[in-house]
């Protein structure tokens, strides 16, 4: 799906409605303590985002689609959670950060007020793989949050599940 496209569905898609109750009681099978704790700390909005992803991820990879990798999906964009962004201020950091560019994302966490969250906002997946260090995730867990948003060439899971849960994602 197109940046644009996906932008303006991911928009509409931020309506406050959570997972429904079946996927939160699998988010919670799935997820390990401290993964349970990342969790419900995510936005409703994002939960049932992820569920969805991490749905179509168990689709498309079957017996591939182990505890790690629908851990990876169900809370790859857990660090948004430290931004305190609303679904505005994320419009408004996105389209930032794209005239912006990474380098200035970056020095825009070490100011304050509003352009700080924009830059936490824009730091999510690193801020979201430091979040699931601290709480006991897999290595391939870690590593797909952190990773989620570099091209192919940069990730360190294997191609296949990189490239599922990407397309789960975008969906």
């Amino acid at each position: 799906m197109g940046g644009a496209a996906h932008l303006v569905k991911r928009f509409f898609g931020s309506v406050p409605i959570g997972p429904s109750a079946a996927d939160r009681a699998w988010a919670d099978e799935v997820l390990l303590d401290g993964e349970r704790d990342v969790w419900r700390k995510m936005s409703r909005a994002d939960r049932r985002h992820a569920a969805g992803v991490a749905r179509r991820v168990e689709v498309a990879l079957g017996h591939e689609a182990t505890r790690p990798v629908l851990a990876a999906a169900l809370l790859h964009d857990c660090g948004k959670t430290v931004s305190g962004l609303g679904t505005y201020g994320r419009v408004i950091a996105t389209l930032s950060g794209k005239m912006a560019g990474s380098d200035q994302a970056v020095a825009w966490t070490e100011t304050s007020g509003f352009t700080r969250r924009v830059g936490l906002y824009l730091e999510h997946p690193r801020l979201g793989a430091e979040l699931l260090g601290l709480a006991g995730s897999a290595p391939l867990t870690v590593a797909w949050t952190a990773e989620h948003h570099l091209p192919p060439d940069r990730w360190t899971v294997p191609l296949a599940i990189g490239e599922a849960l990407k397309a789960a994602d975008d969906d």
